[in-house]
């Protein structure tokens, strides 16, 4: 097999994989680029992320050898190549990271065997090509290559920096580790690692080998780990570049194809300035492709801020490249086509990614020219290399959107600084003003410290649309009203997380329940709610231990609770629909309440439904869960939103960018059942919603009707709780359960004649055989006749004075009991 065998970057993924496959390796799935047991990290960066936990012991892997080829991002915090990308040979923000991991298997012979035998067999490269590099005292792993592979010691190079150190951080699981290198040539320039001139692109790191073979207790004590593991990682691009005779990763197939493409829509050739652009559009395609299609969508903080600055910087450059239309939307097909099989999410959200980066691109599009003729205003009145200020650049954020790093970038071309310590300065005085201008509600004399909390905090990630647990980090606490800094058993508290998978109160949806765990403390959750802004808080109580912020938690939504609110949330949305579509198309939803145990819906209608319009509703809910169709979300603008017909609820407010729920089966335009604009959490399937029954209907105001009903596992319970009470009802009767209607219905036309039968002997026992004269007195001229009746039922009074006043002929009459 020669190098240049490999013609594509998913052959190389899958020989890297098969071949560890081969060795007893589990091959692992790619985890979420949006980590789940890592709060410090704003995306997964590397392959080790998803099995940090197994390393420290915290969770055991499902086998001990393990192999992946992990999608990675390194766009934000300190994990930030974005300056980089789209300029040299090999900084990506979306990247693929190949290894093979053991948790207390085999250590530093295998996993030197395992890459030698890789490399220069299965990847057919020339041995002559390689070295490699351990750390300086490492003479186990230098005396390894020598046996293993027969390198020479000038192909050892002991290095004694961190560079083949490596740490997970300042406490934790470290070791030695080895990387492997590839000679390009001489007519590269450049030197090996650790000489004068390693910086030169001729030698190039492939794989890096860690021996974690250490645990680092505090900065003086170092401890050996008593299970040593192995954890490597491959750049799939880099490799890819090896294997196709290149020398830049942009020449590689992957990227080949989606340049191919910017080329064809822009006519535009790889020459200039113009092949840097290219280079950053395909680069930051992929990015925003698989960030969409996990759930991570364009906006202001955190994540989303950050996802924006991608796609805004690549947009800036397709509009550099003179597209006069949005760019991005039209290359999805070409990537999904190259990566699609591998990560088959981006097949699944194809839809999505298209709508959202045509979206983003025609929003950022209306205000781009505007923005750059400020900036271009602005550098003129700037000496050459001068440094533009940052209330400038601030300007430029606040009203025209456009992320600091993309002024940067364009100041960068066009030789020019930028100053970003004033652009912190304006950002904090403006956070200061709005704190001043703010008066409070005057409800409670705790609402201020809800609007510090907002300032200081900012807002909560919410990863609770795809998973029901993950680790965060406790920002601040507050308890009676104040804010404090740690709490103990048994008090109650209010927690803020800076991500969290619960749902807080929102849209009649109620908050989740759950609970937060430390190594030292466990924490119920017994609410989540937005007091203001969109930062979470977790109203609890710790039931052990001690809690304090900048504590790092496990946060563990209850899934029973949540998904029982789920179905009732998505049954409500059926409900709403049925009713408009029996009762007409005045109905409007004027308040809702989504609970685990029931859901309420509050609709506007005169007239209280009759038991047909109640049972063909209910049938026409049934209708749609039995279809088991999928429920989707798309994300939109609300101008969008409302003209594709999906219904917004009166009174409710809503941000520049909404959720677009829609389930049910399509009518004939393609539409769903139902579409609502939604924030809450839904089922991923009618189906999941389950049994469905309402249980009361009546009024709540004038025009206002009032709607209960049970759905799932509360509507199942509820049915085999009557079923018994029937059954046990029927054994009263001796009969069976079908025939029990029939049984009770004789009963009672029996039970009223004997009843007829009994009143007639009772009045005349009561009237002693008839009347008699002695009865009656003579007043005047009047009759009169009174009498008094012992344990007499007051209903017999009526017919006895009937018979009396018949008897007297005219008269007054009076009976009483």
């Amino acid at each position: 097999m020669t190098v240049n065998t490999f013609k594509t970057l998913s052959q190389v993924r899958s020989t890297f994989l098969d071949y560890f496959a081969k060795q007893g390796h589990t091959v692992a799935p790619s985890a979420s680029l949006v980590p789940q047991n890592d709060p410090t990290l704003m995306f997964t960066n590397s392959g080790m992320v998803p099995f940090k936990n197994y390393f420290t012991g915290k969770e055991q892997p499902p086998a001990n050898r393990m192999t992946s080829a992990q999608k990675s991002v390194r766009a934000g915090g300190k994990h930030n190549d974005l300056d980089n990308v789209g300029y040299t040979a090999r900084h990506h923000t979306f990247f693929e990271m190949m290894g093979n991991f053991s948790f207390g298997d085999y250590f530093k012979e295998d996993a030197i065997k395992f890459a030698w035998d890789i490399l220069t067999k299965d990847f057919a490269l020339p041995k002559d090509k390689l070295l490699a590099t351990v750390y300086h005292t490492d003479d186990e792993a230098a005396a390894l290559w020598k046996k293993i592979a027969g390198l020479s010691d000038d192909k050892i190079i002991r290095i004694p920096t961190n560079d083949n150190f490596w740490s997970m951080g300042d406490t934790g699981p470290c070791g030695p580790c080895s990387e492997i290198f590839y000679d390009h040539g001489d007519h590269i320039w450049g030197g090996p690692p650790g000489s004068a001139e390693e910086d030169g692109d001729r030698f190039m790191e492939i794989w890096n080998l860690v021996f974690m073979q250490y645990e680092q207790v505090d900065k003086d004590t170092r401890i050996d780990l008593p299970k040593r593991c192995i954890d490597t990682g491959m750049g799939l691009e880099r490799m890819t570049n090896v294997l196709q005779g290149c020398h830049d990763n942009f020449d590689i197939d992957l990227f080949q194809n989606i340049i191919g493409s910017i080329q064809d829509l822009t006519k535009t050739k790889a020459e200039g300035e113009a092949r840097f652009s290219q280079r950053i559009i395909a680069d930051h395609l992929r990015t925003a492709s698989f960030l969409v299609a996990e759930g991570v969508l364009p906006g202001n903080e955190g994540r989303n801020y950050v996802l924006r600055r991608i796609m805004r910087r690549a947009m800036r450059h397709a509009h550099l490249l003179g597209s006069k239309t949005p760019l991005m939307h039209q290359l999805v097909p070409v990537l999904v086509n190259q990566m699609g099989q591998a990560y088959p999410e981006l097949i699944q959200q194809q839809a999505l990614i298209t709508d959202t980066l045509y979206r983003e691109e025609t929003r950022f599009r209306e205000t781009l020219d505007r923005g750059l003729k400020m900036l271009d205003e602005a550098v003129g009145k700037l000496p050459s290399g001068g440094t533009l200020p940052g209330e400038v650049a601030f300007k430029l954020y606040d009203t025209y959107g456009f992320p600091l790093d993309l002024t940067a970038d364009i100041l960068k071309t066009k030789k020019y600084q930028l100053d970003e310590a004033g652009f912190e300065t304006a950002m904090a005085q403006q956070k200061a003003l709005a704190r001043q201008s703010w008066s409070g509600s005057g409800d409670k004399a705790t609402d201020k410290i809800w609007f510090d909390l907002q300032n200081d905090v900012g807002n909560t990630e919410f990863l609770g649309y795809g998973s029901l647990r993950s680790e965060a980090v406790v920002q601040t606490m507050v308890k009676d009203g104040v804010i404090v800094n740690e709490a103990k058993t048994g008090d109650q508290v209010g927690i803020v997380l800076n991500q969290t998978p619960f749902y807080a109160e929102s849209g009649g949806q109620v908050g989740d329940i759950g609970i937060l765990r430390t190594d030292n403390a466990e924490i119920e959750i017994i609410d989540t709610r937005k007091p203001t802004g969109n930062y979470f808080l977790h109203q609890g109580v710790v039931k052990n231990g001690t809690l304090k912020k900048g504590d790092a938690v496990e946060a563990i939504v209850d899934a029973k609770a949540r998904r029982q609110t789920q179905g009732h949330h998505s049954a409500t949305h059926l409900l709403h629909e049925a009713l408009r579509r029996n009762l007409g198309e005045h109905i409007a939803q004027k308040g809702s309440y989504v609970a685990p145990d029931r859901l309420r819906l509050d609709f506007s209608h005169g007239d209280g439904l009759t038991a047909e319009q109640l049972q063909q509703i209910t049938q026409d809910v049934r209708d749609q869960i039995a279809a088991g169709t999928a429920i989707s979300t798309k994300v939109m603008n609300l101008d969008e939103a409302k003209n594709s017909g999906a219904r917004a609820l009166f009174g409710e407010k809503y941000g520049d960018e909404v959720r677009v729920v829609g389930m049910g089966t399509n009518d004939a335009t393609g539409r769903a059942y139902s579409v609502e604009l939604c924030g809450g959490t839904h089922a991923k399937n009618t189906a999941e919603i389950g049994a469905f029954r309402i249980i009361s209907e009546g009024s709540v105001s004038s025009g206002v009707r009032r709607i209960q009903a049970v759905a799932g596992i509360t509507a199942e319970k509820m049915a085999e709780e009557e079923l018994a009470l029937l059954e046990k009802t029927a054994s009263l009767f001796k009969a069976q359960p079908e025939i029990l209607f029939d049984r009770v219905q004789k009963l009672i036309e029996e039970n009223q004649s004997l009843s007829t039968e009994i009143g007639t002997l009772r009045r005349k026992v009561a009237m002693g055989g008839g009347g008699s004269a002695q009865e009656i007195e003579q007043v005047g001229n009047v009759k009169f006749v009174a009498k008094t009746y012992d344990d007499l039922p007051v209903k017999d009074l009526r017919p006895l004075a009937d018979e009396l006043k018949q008897q007297i002929g005219s008269g007054v009459v009076v009976v009483s009991t």
